[in-house]
């Protein structure tokens, strides 16, 4: 039976539990569990990370610990009973566990791994704590660097700021708000602004010196010196070398590390510098032999300095090397060091080139007791400690020193009758008064121990040597009295004895007889004479001799004997016991000279300071003892040095003293009777005031006033305790007489800075100080009251002196910070006084900083939800005194600039921030009994609006995000609890007040938008939330934004018919609000909506505001990236976003207005579903196909169904931007076009908009063009830039502007250089299908056709797909996946190649067009596009398959061409259809010709570098190994049961033998051209080819071909390339000859114009049916086939044979029978439908373009006398610029198509009178190839040239370069290419002379590219900013000339007539 648990409530899983049972909770170790029950060995309950899911778990699964439980039963809450910091750690680790795998998955590998180790040493830190064995100090010290870790954590992760209070977290609830404010502040400043380090260290340690001459053993002393005090500010670090240079004792690191300590900031400055000096222990020469003397002496070395600067940038230079100076002059030696520093280097040379000394440094910041934690690994292993010359900046009370500091200076010595100068050595002593040598006192440095004498440095040869060598010795107080140091001086022999004599002494005593220690400075101390025997060791025989020169020290009265020799030293003393000051050893003896008192205590003053703090107590005994023996003498002086001593205190250097001296008050002060003087003189200071001469000694008098009160108050206490209270009334007199002094002084007014403010303000500064003094005596009400009165007289006047009134504030503020104000009896009394200053100084906004802090403090003490009356009482009085203020405070500061420098920044922020929370807190306090009266107490409905709209706006400021950092949620929650309280509140004062007829827009309106803000808070977003965080934010304020949600329904219901003035304004705001994935919320605010409408539609009887408004609001707010981090709950819950609420679409239902509400919803939802997308793919790093794809189907949403023209145009610039980030220059262009499109060559001002100027819209359009040209130039697709040069070259000319007019031409000139000379690639082409749910919007289950990226083939691309999109599923197969895949919760893409099909069959086809020119239209403007798939039906033959081999070809259809504004555009259509084994021969064998074709012609033009392509097509050809070549198709079709079984194929096996034939022709023509240019290590292969092509042709049956040959159309006798510019061959097509429609090359298709929708729109007309077309494939060679290739369809093989059954990827195009070809129908939409194109003309110029039809074909009688008569005929198709009789032509015509040349021709100035144009009437016999075969012409080079119209003729290109495409879709009526006709006579039209005048008036430079609709039935009625505009007016060049070309067909003898050029209709782009 389970049975509810009463104490097993918390646990911890031990061992993972999955949870198999029935019931049973899946459980991880380390999950926390709430135990509900248990059973038999069972618990059930939850785990803490899930607690909606409850189970059963096994008991000894889980460790169980201590715990509380809150609300016991159903809604019971457990709360750990551990240690706070235990239960933080656990939950931070917990959620950092989860964050941590996520830097691996991001490849963050840096944070990765510091987090890794900082969550182990919490861990370990966590074992520690956990474990309970640390000592309190050490507890505190593992919590304090837990905390410090969890801190960079959370940082580093971006996670909270946690607000602490002494390692614990603090509950915000608990606190007051100010509290937490300041908690958060102080761990934010913590963390941001460092506190700068007042101590500095410098660590040096010793490596190594480097030398080629040691050989010694050395002395190395380091110190700092002061370049520009000439003088040493350190003690010495000595240490020895051996004589390899490196330290002597490398195992003790104390004596080759040291610590510089105690640096102040002043000292790190870069004339502080390193000086290393070097002495070397040896020879006195350096040379001297080894045996001339064995005695070592100390000699100079060298010497090398470091400025401290160079440590400043990095703090620490490890392997220093130091520069090391030799001295040359050892005169000079004590000064080196300062030479060197001046540069005075040329004295001294360098040790050696690579001599030096290798140090390492570190500066350290800190005091010593921090380095000592940080650096603990330096002080474990041992670094000696080097001390600043003397005190340092602080001297510290317990500090104990006395050290001697004495500098060997230097010596005069006689030459004592020696030739040359003596070797002087000093070997110094100290000694005891007993005469006794005292031990190991003595100091050479730190590295080094004391020692007991010291041996100078000798100096050769030198009378007057100069050592400057300074010595430490630290002899103990008690040692000093009575001893003396002795030096002694000695001769050093060179000679081989190396003998030391002694020459003389001195000496000098350590403290003179009166007790004074020796002066510092310098002394000259006598050389007394001696021998070397003489016996010093008896001290009394020498100290009664003098011992220095000038002034006697001491009384010694003995006469000085004149001398020459002296010696000088310098002292100095740094003692905490003894001093060298005669006035200070005066007054501390005062009772021995009474007399000399009064001069004593003059002369205090003048005393150093730290004379005085060393005696302190000493000194101030004395003086109160002086008081006691005579106050009435004494008194005032007495007073006056008490207060010199008490201001020294303030001095930092002295301000640790100050608890030296409360010990002395509390511990040792004996003066009960002081207090009746010390009162009595200070109120003679405070009542004289006013007397200017006593100001600066009343000055000092009031600074000192706070210890002044606390000798007073002691003094009393000492004073009642000796007499048991007696004079108590006496004493509380004299107080309030001193403090009636006291008002009276504070209550006079000055004006300006007068010396009285001064005093004023002095005494207000230490003022606060007294009050503990006074409450130690007298009642807390007592104090307050006398406190009050004091504050209370302080003037009001505000305009007085500044400092005075910054100072009055601090006082107040000290007084809050007082205890005296924490008492709540004390409190009432002092709060009016301190609410009523802080009221004056806000309301002129003065003083803010400190303003803001005492409010802080005053509720800092108001604890939360405190019931007192006291405190509902101080609430009252704050509320009525300073709401209005603080609100008025707020709104000011906030609107205030804020100031540019980061330290001025932080203090705005941080007086913002405190009054803020000051806000929060009082209203937290406020009850509902304060806040009625609050309402109550306005007079007037005015008064109470501009409350109410105070507060709204600064609620509003309140929730900015710039409010508080980023990661202060903590407080941000807080801070919102708060204000929904509040405006829970104000809302009922809203509701009763400002209704109905008292309606106020303003006030609802400032209501709403705060209400809206509030919810959208990215602080509430408990979605972004971890599931730790959330819950613990639900428990403890739920979820705000429901409560919020749910007034603002409340509210609006209120309003009524006033609810009409919100809308549409408030329908933005609202569905901000339902953006959010809140059900409860969106449960609330939908209903609104219906609410909106219904008002709306009774209004103006339809939606059109809302509608609007909403989509407006909706891009807005998806820009501004709304729910980015919760895209996906949004995802799934905005789509069906009023779906899951069907009361609204009831309610909707019900109304008379469903539709066009329903449609609206819809409309909305779908906008949604595309910016979502939008949202989503922008959130990609890299620019990527699904950005592109997405922005395209939201700009094309904006155009065709919400005709958002402003938007549309904001996304077409966001498109540009995107391609231009892409290098996607061409689908740049083509985007801008949409936006060009929409303006007009007129001079309408346009308004700036985005980043185009205000200018007029020709500017706008010229800057476009000019732009669009650029990108095509760099996306090399110049044939376009070309049209859009004219276009804007036509615009100058019109304006006469010839300077941009000569430019534009000099550009279009050189887009046509690159056209010839620059190479382009071709790009393959993919289709990729999207399958499946996970799919964005715009690409689920679509198929789509991408143009590659160059150089890219199908597996790159595969790659680069899968890359974009990496969780989907790559398709490994074709067809056309099934329902399954369609709906299933996945992403499957199938991709694979496929073939365009050129829509320009015309200029692929038509010989001599160099390849530059062909490459472009092979993969421009491309709408269909084909994959063949082979498949066998019936048997299949195993001896040849071809019998059986059909193949299904499909053709894709897109909805705009290839180039576009995308790269990709979705498939639109597409039609399979199966070619039966026969037509699939014909159709290899077309393409196999064709390819046969153009390598010949390349190779006769020496186009081609290398022939081994045609060698190796040849070879295919003639020796199919693979397939058996053409023989197998005649063993397929040409026997006699083929024949016999397909009757209907007659005409096909027809046409394929017409192609073997051929073939044979091309193939011996092309053996004829490889035999020329064969090299001669291939003649073999040619000649094998030979002979198999005699094989081959008689198993065709072929005897002779000798006419066919010559008549062959790729045989050009003359080796010219343009023999067939006019003519195709006759073999191509057993048909007659037939019209193509002509359409313009470049064709900017108009689809491309009209719709800018790409990827979702759909096709406006049915398609015609696929028909075959032949199309070049001459890139076969140089480029690989793609996996996928089928060799039926593709030429990239070498045999026709069919290989393969993959989709094709190739490039050859089917050609199906006759009966499948017609022409597609053309028209356009309407332009308000779609935009026209830029660079189109209108169909208004259609007469001129039809006067191009011509009837004849040029016939030049051929050149070749072998031909028969009749053949020198030259028949051929249709020339490039004729419309020959036929359905097609008239169709063509009727419809208004416009002609156009392939590349835009420049009409030459004359026609060749040789040049014809045949006519040819279509046949429709065939015939064979040896019957009508065609005779090629060749016109001369010069006809060529001059003739403009066919120097641009389309040919078959053998180039696979290529650069754009247009986007735009053209007329697509299909032909197999070219066909001939039958021989007949050739109609000769006489040519046009172009200069003739009518010409001239009649036409213009023709448009170079038709517009045409594929599918729609009318014309296009373009605006006139699209088209050319009539040549009405003379133009501003001459006329351009135009070839007239009359036509043969019904209207040849009449020319259409001008079509006036319609206007558009209205647009409001006239603002963009």
């Amino acid at each position: 039976m389970w049975i509810p648990t009463e104490h097993e409530k918390y646990g911890v899983v031990i061992a993972g539990f999955r949870g198999t049972v029935p019931h049973g909770l899946s459980l991880e170790i380390g999950d926390t569990v709430q135990i509900l029950e248990k059973c038999d060995g069972w618990y059930r309950g939850f785990a803490l990370k899930n607690p909606n899911v409850k189970g059963i778990f096994p008991s000894n699964y889980i460790h169980l610990k201590n715990a509380c439980v809150k609300n016991k039963g159903q809604f019971e809450m457990v709360i750990p009973t551990e240690d706070s910091v235990i239960t933080e750690m656990t939950s931070t680790l917990r959620d950092w566990g989860t964050m941590w795998k996520q830097l691996y998955v991001r490849n963050e590998g840096d944070l990765f791994h510091r987090l890794w180790h900082i969550m182990n040493e919490i861990l370990d830190l966590r074992r520690q704590v956990l474990v309970g064995h640390l000592t309190h100090d050490r507890m505190k010290d593992v919590k304090r660097h837990i905390t410090a870790r969890l801190d960079w954590g959370n940082e580093q992760l971006g996670l909270d700021l946690v607000p602490r209070k002494e390692y614990a977290m603090v509950d915000p609830e608990e606190i007051s708000i100010t509290e937490l404010y300041r908690l958060m502040e102080h761990r934010h400043r913590k963390k941001d602004t460092p506190v700068p380090a007042s101590s500095h260290h410098l660590f040096v340690q010793m490596k190594s010196l480097m030398c080629s001459n040691l050989g010694e053993e050395l002395e190395v002393i380091f110190s700092l010196f002061d370049s520009k005090e000439n003088r040493p500010i350190s003690e010495r670090f000595f240490l020895r070398l051996n004589r390899n240079g490196l330290p002597k004792c490398p195992e003790k690191p104390e004596r080759h590390c040291s610590l510089f300590v105690d640096l102040g900031s002043s000292e790190l400055r870069k004339d502080i510098y390193i000086t290393v000096h070097i002495i070397r222990i040896g020879r006195m020469g350096a040379g001297e032999k080894k045996n001339a003397c064995n005695v070592q002496y100390r000699r100079p070395f060298g010497c090398a300095v470091l400025s401290i600067a160079d440590l400043l940038a990095g703090d620490s230079k490890d392997d220093l090397v130091l520069k090391v100076y030799m001295c040359n002059t050892e005169s000079d030696w004590y000064q080196i060091h300062e030479n060197i520093i001046k540069k005075l280097n040329a004295r001294y040379n360098l040790t050696g080139s690579n001599a030096g000394l290798a140090v390492s440094l570190q500066l350290l910041h800190g005091d010593i007791e921090q380095i000592r934690r940080e650096y603990t690994s330096r002080f474990t292993h041992g670094v000696s400690i080097t001390r600043k010359l003397g005190f340092s900046n602080i001297i510290m009370p317990g500090e104990m020193r006395n050290d001697l500091y004495i500098t060997v200076e230097r010596g005069e010595f006689e030459k004592g009758g020696k030739s040359v100068a003596r070797n002087v050595e000093v070997t110094m002593h100290v000694v005891d008064s007993s005469g006794q040598i005292l031990k190991d006192f003595i100091s050479f440095g730190s590295g080094e121990p004391p020692a007991s004498e010291y041996h100078s440095f000798v100096l050769y040869h030198n009378n007057g040597p100069r050592w400057a060598e300074l010595l430490k010795l630290p002899i103990p107080v008690d040692k000093f009295r009575g001893a003396h140091i002795r030096c002694e001086f000695r001769h050093c022999s060179t000679k081989e004895k190396g003998e030391k004599k002694l020459f003389g002494f001195s000496f000098v005593p350590l403290m003179q007889e009166n007790g004074r220690t020796l002066p510092d400075g310098t002394h000259e101390l006598i050389v007394h004479k001696c021998e070397e025997n003489t016996n010093l060791q008896d001290s009394g025989r020498y100290l009664k001799l003098p011992f220095s020169k000038g002034i006697s020290l001491g009384n010694n009265s003995q006469a000085v004997k004149t001398t020459k020799e002296s010696f000088w030293i310098t002292s100095f003393l740094c003692s905490t016991k003894l001093t060298q000051n005669g006035d200070m050893l005066d007054l501390l003896k005062w009772r021995t000279h009474p007399d000399k008192i009064a001069g004593c205590l003059s002369k205090l003053k003048e005393i150093d300071g730290s004379e005085i703090v060393k005696f302190l107590q000493d000194t101030l005994d004395t003086l109160f003892g002086i008081l006691d023996e005579n106050s009435q003498k004494y008194g005032s002086k007495v007073f006056d040095c008490l207060v010199h001593i008490i201001n020294l205190l303030q001095d930092s250097k002295f301000h640790h003293f100050k608890p030296v001296m409360d010990t002395y008050i509390e511990s040792h002060f004996a003066g009960a009777l002081a207090y009746r003087d010390l009162i009595k003189v200070l109120k003679w200071h405070i009542d004289r005031v006013t007397e200017v001469e006593l100001h600066e000694h009343i000055q000092e008098v009031l600074k000192a006033q706070e210890y002044i009160f606390k000798y007073i108050v002691q003094s009393r206490r000492l004073f009642s305790i000796a007499t048991g209270g007696q004079n108590e009334e006496e004493f509380r007199c004299c107080i309030q007489e001193l403090l009636m002094s006291v008002r009276f002084f504070l209550s006079q007014e000055s004006k300006g800075a007068s010396a009285l403010s001064q005093l004023q303000a002095v005494f207000l500064s230490s003022f606060p100080s007294v009050y503990s003094e006074l409450l130690k005596l007298f009642d807390v009400r007592e104090v307050a009251n006398l406190v009050h009165d004091a504050l209370g007289s302080l003037p009001t006047v505000m305009h007085g002196d500044e400092s005075l009134q910054a100072v009055k504030l601090q006082s107040i503020g000290k007084t809050v910070e007082s205890h005296l104000y924490t008492n709540p009896d004390s409190r009432c009394i002092l709060l009016p006084v301190v609410l009523h200053h802080l009221h004056m100084h806000l309301q002129e906004q003065k003083d803010l900083i400190m303003c803001a802090r005492i409010l802080s403090n005053i509720f800092c003490l108001i604890k939360k939800n405190s019931s007192e009356k006291s405190v509902l009482e101080e609430i009252d009085v704050i509320v009525n005194s300073l709401l209005d203020i603080l609100l008025r405070t707020i709104l000011e500061i906030t609107s205030r600039p804020q100031p540019s420098g980061s330290a001025l920044r932080l203090q705005f922020q941080d007086v913002t921030g405190e009054f803020v929370s000051c806000l929060l807190s009082l209203l937290r306090q406020m009850t509902d009994r304060h806040y009625q009266q609050l309402l109550d107490s306005f007079n007037t409905k005015e008064d109470l609006r501009d409350f109410l709209l105070q507060i709204f706006t600064v609620f509003r400021i309140l929730i900015r995000p710039e409010m508080f950092p980023k990661d202060w949620t903590v407080m941000r929650l807080v801070a919102n609890n708060v204000i929904i309280t509040t405006v829970l509140y104000l809302s009922d004062a809203l509701r009763k007040n400002f209704l109905n007829e008292n309606f106020d827009y303003k006030i609802w309106d400032s209501y709403f938008f705060l209400a809206v803000i509030f919810i959208n808070q990215l602080c509430l977003q408990l979605e972004m939330f971890t599931p730790s965080k959330k819950k613990k934010v639900l428990e403890k304020y739920g979820d705000m934004r429901v409560t919020m949600g749910c007034e603002i329904f409340s509210m609006w219901q209120n309003l009524g018919e006033h609810k009409l003035h919100f809308i549409p304004a408030l329908i933005g705001p609202f569905l901000e609000v339902t953006l959010i994935p809140q059900p409860d919320l969106r449960n609330v605010m939908i209903p609104i909506f219906h609410d909106m409408m219904d008002w709306e539609q009774r209004r103006s009887g339809n939606f059109k505001q809302v509608e609007a408004k909403l989509i407006d609001k909706l891009d807005s707010l998806m820009s501004e990236g709304k729910g980015d981090e919760t895209y996906r709950e949004l995802f799934n819950s905005i789509i069906p976003l009023f779906g899951p609420y069907p009361s609204l679409l009831k309610k909707i239902e019900r109304e008379t207005w469903r539709e066009s509400g329903v449609s609206l919803i819809a409309t909305v939802t779908r906008l949604m579903e595309r910016l979502l997308d939008y949202r989503d793919c922008m959130k990609m790093g890299e620019v990527d196909g699904k950005k592109i794809g997405c922005t395209v189907s939201l700009l094309n949403f904006y155009k065709t169904e919400l005709n958002k023209e402003e938007m549309y145009i904001r996304y077409i610039h966001k498109l540009y931007d995107l391609h231009l980030k892409a290098q996607n220059f061409t689908e740049a262009a083509y985007t801008l076009l949409l936006y060009d499109e929409l303006l007009e060559w007129s001079d309408r001002p346009l308004r700036e908009f985005l980043n185009y100027p205000m200018q007029t819209e020709w500017q706008r359009k010229e800057c476009l063009h000019l732009t669009i040209i650029q990108n095509f130039d760099r996306g090399k697709c110049w044939e376009n830039g070309i049209i859009l040069c004219r276009k804007i070259a036509e615009q100058y000319e019109s304006y006469y502007d010839y300077r941009n007019l000569s430019k534009m031409r000099m550009m279009e000139a050189s887009l046509y250089d690159k056209i010839m000379d620059q190479q382009r690639l071709e790009p393959e082409f993919f289709r990729v299908g999207f399958y499946g749910k996970k799919f964005p919007f715009f690409l689920r289950n679509k198929e789509f056709v991408c143009r590659g990226h160059d150089y890219e083939r199908l597996e790159a691309f595969q790659q680069r797909m899968l890359n974009e999109f990496p969780h989907a599923i790559a398709m490994q197969h074709a067809n056309q996946p099934d329902e399954t895949i369609f709906q299933a919760e996945a992403q499957y893409l199938q991709i694979y190649a496929v073939t365009p099909i050129p829509e320009n069959q015309e200029v692929l086809q038509r010989d001599g067009i160099p390849d530059n020119i062909k490459s472009f239209y092979k993969v421009n403007h491309i709408w269909r596009f084909r994959y063949d798939r082979p498949f066998h039906k019936g048997t299949k033959d195993k001896e040849n398959e071809f019998k059986s081999l059909w193949v299904e070809r499909t053709t894709l259809i897109l909805v705009q061409s290839l180039p576009g504004i995308s790269r990709w555009f979705e498939v639109e259509k597409r039609e399979v259809v199966e070619m039966s084994p026969l037509e699939n021969a014909i159709e290899v064998l077309e393409n196999k010709n064709q390819q046969l074709r153009t390598l010949i012609s390349q190779c006769q033009t020496r186009q081609m570098q290398n022939i081994n392509p045609l060698t190796m097509c040849l070879n295919g050809v003639i020796d199919a190994a693979v397939n058996g070549g053409v023989a197998r198709y005649q063993e397929a079709f040409f026997i006699k049961e083929y024949i016999l079984n397909h009757p209907e194929d007659g005409e096909k096996i027809t046409r394929l033998r017409e192609l073997m034939l051929e073939q044979a022709q091309i193939l011996e023509f092309g053996l004829a051209v490889h035999e020329k240019v064969v090299p001669q290590d291939m003649r073999p292969l040619h000649k094998k080819l030979v002979d198999q092509f005699f094989v081959m042709k008689s198993s065709l049956g072929i005897q002779e071909f000798s006419s066919c040959v010559q008549a062959s159309p790729v045989h050009f006798p003359n080796g010219s390339p343009r023999v067939c510019r006019n003519s195709m061959p006759v073999s191509m097509s057993p048909d007659a000859a037939r019209v193509i429609p002509r359409r313009s090359p470049l064709s900017y298709p108009a689809v491309n114009r009209y719709s800018s929708s790409s990827l979702s729109s759909q096709a406006s007309a049915e398609v015609s049916n696929i028909t075959g077309q032949s199309e070049s494939s001459d890139e076969v060679f140089n480029m690989q086939p793609s996996p996928s290739t089928s060799s039926l369809s593709s030429t990239h093989s070498a045999s026709p044979n069919v290989t393969s059954s993959a989709p094709s990827s190739a490039r050859a195009s089917p050609l199906l029978s006759d009966k499948h070809k017609h022409s597609r129908e053309n028209s356009c939409l309407s332009p308000r439908e779609r935009p026209c194109s830029a660079i189109y003309p209108t169909p208004s110029e259609t007469s001129q373009r039809m006067l191009f039809n011509h009837t004849g074909d040029g016939a030049l009688p051929r050149s070749d006398s072998n031909l028969p008569g009749p053949d020198k005929a030259v028949n051929t198709t249709p020339s490039s610029w004729s419309l020959d009789s036929g359905k097609e032509a008239r169709n063509t015509s009727e419809s208004g198509k416009l002609i156009s040349p392939p590349v835009p021709p420049r009409p030459a100035q004359t026609a060749s009178p040789a040049r014809h144009i045949a006519s040819v009437s279509p046949s429709p016999a065939g015939r064979s190839p040896m019957k009508g075969s065609v005779q090629s012409f060749t016109p001369s080079p010069v006809e060529y040239h001059s003739s403009g119209l066919i120097s641009n003729s389309p040919a078959l290109s053998g180039s696979y370069s290529s650069g754009i495409s247009s986007l735009s879709r053209c007329s697509t009526s299909e032909t197999s290419g070219f066909e001939s006709q039958g021989s007949e006579p050739a109609v000769t039209v006489p040519s046009y002379s172009v200069s003739e005048e009518p010409v001239r008036k009649e036409s213009k430079t023709p448009p170079p590219y038709s517009v045409y609709e594929r599918t729609l039935k009318r014309p296009v009625p373009l605006p006139h900013s699209l088209s050319i505009p009539p040549a009405t007016d003379p133009p501003a060049l001459p006329p351009k000339p135009q070839l007239v070309r009359p036509n043969n067909l019904e209207n040849s003898s009449r020319r259409t007539e001008q079509v006036p050029r319609p206007r558009p209709l209205p647009r409001k782009v006239s603002q963009l």
